[in-house]
């Protein structure tokens, strides 16, 4: 068989690099760490704020539910209403989150109109409440569980994540929006 022409061959494209142009690995590196400058410190801010809150929560809670002035742990005054409970908790709370938010967290934002944020401010944490309150109403009135421990899983820890995901979210979207 006579060798192939040269001339006539076909040759291949090259070969596609795995690795981006460095111009593209430059700029998606650059957006990555913009997006990380931007989210990072409100996150880590936010998790702040709502971490000392947390605790305020989580030991008003346990003053009401499970500490009787007379008595000592135990039973306390609102045992046998933990839902109410739960619900004057998170309304102090909830004065000190949109404090610690509207000037810490989302302070470089503009202030927009303080009625309309107070406003969706309240309407999310009522939707928020709702979430956490569920978690302990399941925990107590399904699954039959009242003690600290199960209060605390279900109501404090359980519910404040869930309920703490939502917030996140929606502050920085309406209640504190960059526009």
């Amino acid at each position: 068989m006579p060798p192939p022409d040269p001339t006539t061959e076909e040759t291949a494209p090259p070969a596609a690099s795995a690795r981006p142009a460095p111009a593209l690995d430059g700029r998606a590196r650059g957006r990555a760490r913009a997006l990380l400058d931007e989210h990072l410190s409100s996150t880590v801010k936010f998790l702040l704020v709502g971490g000392v809150v947390f605790l305020l929560d989580a030991a008003l809670y346990n003053l009401l539910v499970f500490w009787h002035p007379t008595h000592g742990w135990g039973e306390g005054l609102m045992h046998g209403s933990p839902l109410t409970a739960k619900l004057l908790t998170i309304a102090a709370a909830s004065c000190l989150t949109y404090l610690g938010n509207r000037l810490w967290t989302f302070g470089d934002r503009p202030r927009p109109d303080t009625t309309r944020s107070i406003v969706l401010f309240l309407l999310i944490n009522l939707l928020a409440t709702g979430l956490q309150l569920s978690c302990l109403g399941f925990s107590r009135y399904v699954l039959g569980l009242d003690t600290a421990l199960a209060d605390n899983i279900s109501g404090t820890l359980i519910g404040q994540a869930v309920s703490t995901s939502f917030r996140y979210v929606t502050y920085g979207r309406f209640v504190f929006p960059r526009r």
